[in-house]
């Protein structure tokens, strides 16, 4: 596996993040070594919170997510997926499944050793993150969810039907242009860049590229019995689980009632509909901070 590392220099000055970056270093099956980036910020005693993030985003996502869940005293960890921010990016696009993502996210998970997680996961966040509540659920406390599912073959909205043909067929994959398209509001020149700033040409986008082609929204995609299995694990899962979806988002419109109706720990929580897009991450931060540090709250 040919793997492309993104200078150091691509990530200096972007606005508002001043986080130092931690790495640790995943092993694929074919033996390549993978180094992932995350963000660990706040007290290492404090409630552990896990943000996960989608396509084609990074962790400059929860930049004011991360600094407001720090200020309310919780330990807050934001990795960046294989192929994605300072994360290393396989080479090619058939270096990219569904099941190596999840692979790659298990083994930080438990080479961090990491319990009494809350996670927040949106996009494909939730399709990799709540793979690993399944895998995992003795790890985790509690869980957020916004603007994602887990699909198991059963077709897709007419707006990841649009996503899925505009991202395979454009020539160049304008990544600080869909995150902005993608927000309620209006990202600044300097936050488009951030946004751009992992991929310095389109070598580097192999894993933007290839990630709507692997959501198993048919029954012949690959990892719908994965996460059929899935399912029947969280259809016992019994924490905390609080949707979160914002109110303008075409790609996973409707997608937080199965999860409510059909995982235990969704029952009698105070789900919320949010101001925003598809990355409400950029139009309601302080909200998912406030939902996230709720739900901890209330579990105590």
């Amino acid at each position: 596996m040919d793997v492309l590392r993104t200078p150091d220099a691509r990530f200096e000055g972007l606005p508002d993040w001043p986080y130092a970056p931690c790495y640790h270093e995943v092993t694929d099956a074919d033996g390549t070594r993978l180094r992932m980036h995350y963000v660990d910020e706040g007290p290492r005693d404090a409630a552990p919170v896990l943000l996960m993030h989608g396509e084609p985003s990074w962790a400059y996502l929860y930049r004011h997510i991360i600094a407001g869940l720090v200020a309310k005293g919780h330990r807050v960890l934001a990795p960046d997926l294989i192929g994605f921010g300072r994360s290393d990016k396989p080479a090619s696009r058939t270096d990219y499944t569904y099941e190596r993502h999840v692979d790659w996210m298990s083994q930080w998970l438990k080479g961090l050793d990491l319990n009494g997680l809350t996670l927040f996961c949106q996009d494909w966040g939730g399709l990799i993150g709540l793979r690993l509540v399944a895998a995992f659920p003795e790890r985790f406390a509690g869980v957020v969810a916004g603007n994602t599912f887990l699909p198991v073959g059963g077709g897709m909205t007419d707006g990841f039907k649009a996503w899925l043909d505009f991202s395979q067929r454009v020539p160049e994959l304008p990544v600080g242009f869909i995150v902005n398209g993608g927000s309620g509001r209006n990202l600044t020149d300097a936050e488009v860049a951030a946004y751009d700033a992992p991929f310095p040409d389109e070598s580097y986008k192999e894993g933007a590229r290839q990630f709507p082609a692997l959501v198993p929204v048919t029954p012949e995609h690959a990892s719908v019995a994965e996460n059929k299995a899935a399912w029947e694990v969280l259809e016992r899962f019994d924490k905390p689980f609080v949707t979160a979806f914002s109110d303008g988002d075409a790609v996973t419109r409707g997608m937080d009632v199965p999860l409510q109706e059909r995982i235990p720990g969704a029952k009698g929580q105070p789900h919320v509909t949010l101001s925003g897009g598809h990355f409400l991450q950029e139009d309601s931060p302080q909200g998912i901070v406030d939902v996230i540090d709720a739900l901890i709250r209330r579990r105590g």
